[in-house]
């Protein structure tokens, strides 16, 4: 029997993956308090590892300490979370995966119990409506501030024996704020072109390969649509970043849809359980909130995938740069064909993964066709309320 692409190797790099799936950034909430790593996540990723996941990109990990989010985060801003990582790293090694590191600054999708004081962001464009609070326009020293720290995230996740480092710009984070107009408002020359507005990612990008150890890989994850009020990352708009990140030598590409702010639903096209997500919210923001998820229900309906529109036109701008692509993969014939047609190189897949982390091995042993996860979304409305992510569906 011919074997599937899905399970020959793929390089990322210098890279060498033993297969095509890739573990989606998932933020698991299962961190200490001060971004340690737990033997909860160790748990979580060695399982993930066994399951015979090729490519193992860590959730959210901190860059910089007012860059962080509410919850239980990864840390990679400090030293002190070195030994930790490298336990991870070590524990997915163990079962022939390999690891790359998730680098993010939250920039104004944050508050001020998570870092002390007010968010900060490109610009002031009023209050979020998720964190109901104003973020700060960045000093220019801030900005310098924010970029050295992505490239000391990346020396640490070299110390840590990480095989590579993996730049969240998507989500509505520092980076996506940075590129979309409708965040980065500035006149500067950090904002008002779009060349000035890629400066910041331009900048990321050679600081963060400055601190890497020869072999490992820089990967980088977009948004292509942040589906804001006005105009902010559209496709053609990706399309002109990517390629200029190609130019910098990136070892692959992720694209995402969504800003968690704005358009979480977007990003997580499904159920929207609002039981779940109301439930253990403050009296006095119930009602409001009832209202608001109810009004959501039905309309972002899942069918997948769900990005491959954009995928084929940000792909073409890339050349042989590889390409991961994300968002409502579930059955395996579905995957084979958009790898065989060059749409994409590698598959990487998030909420299959919560449900069945040895997914990819009942692929491969022909147990499963098609993964059980019914996107119900109730896995989200835990890591909302900054519990451990885990699976929350009856069948």
């Amino acid at each position: 029997m011919e074997l599937s692409v899905l399970f020959t190797p793929g390089k990322i790099g210098d890279v060498e993956v033993k297969n095509r799936f890739v573990h989606a950034a998932t933020y698991e909430s299962m961190a200490e308090e001060d971004g340690r790593v737990t033997d909860m996540l160790i748990r979580r990723y060695s399982r993930l590892a066994e399951g015979e996941v090729g490519l193992i990109i860590t959730g959210i990990a901190i860059v910089h300490p007012l860059g962080n989010v509410p919850g239980r985060a990864i840390g990679i801003h400090s030293d002190a979370m070195v030994p930790g990582l490298r336990r991870l790293a070590d524990a997915v090694h163990e079962h022939g995966a390999k690891l790359f590191i998730q680098l993010l600054h939250a920039g104004a999708q944050t508050n001020r119990q998570a870092i002390g004081r007010t968010p900060l962001a490109p610009s002031l464009i009023g209050p979020n409506p998720m964190y109901l609070n104003f973020a700060r326009p960045m000093r220019e020293q801030e900005i310098g501030e924010a970029i050295r720290a992505f490239g000391q995230a990346a020396r640490r996740a070299a110390e840590a024996g990480a095989d590579g480092v993996h730049i969240a710009a998507s989500g509505g984070y520092l980076l996506n704020e940075f590129l979309s107009p409708y965040f980065n408002r500035r006149k500067d020359e950090w904002g008002g072109s779009d060349e000035n507005r890629f400066r910041v990612m331009r900048e990321v990008i050679r600081e963060v390969r400055r601190n890497l150890a020869p072999g490992m890989a820089l990967t980088v994850k977009m948004t292509a649509n942040d589906y804001t009020p006005r105009d902010g990352m559209t496709t053609p708009l990706a399309a002109r970043y990517a390629g200029w990140m190609a130019e910098l030598g990136i070892d692959a590409l992720e694209i995402a849809s969504g800003c968690t702010t704005y358009s979480g639903w977007h990003i997580w096209r499904g159920g929207v359980p609002v039981r779940e997500l109301v439930k253990d919210l403050p009296g006095w923001q119930k009602p409001v909130a009832w209202l608001k998820f109810r009004s959501m229900a039905g309309k972002y309906d899942f069918t997948g995938p769900y990005n491959l529109e954009d995928a084929r036109v940000i792909k073409a701008a890339i050349g042989e740069v590889p390409f991961i692509l994300v968002g409502g993969l579930r059955r395996l014939s579905q995957m084979e064909e958009i790898v065989e047609r060059g749409e994409a190189d590698f598959v990487a897949l998030s909420r299959p993964l919560i449900r069945e982390p040895n997914l990819v091995k009942k692929f491969r042993e022909g147990r499963a066709e098609e993964s059980s996860c019914t996107s119900c979304n109730r896995c989200f409305a835990e890591i909302v309320h900054r519990r451990p992510l885990r699976c929350m569906a009856t069948k």
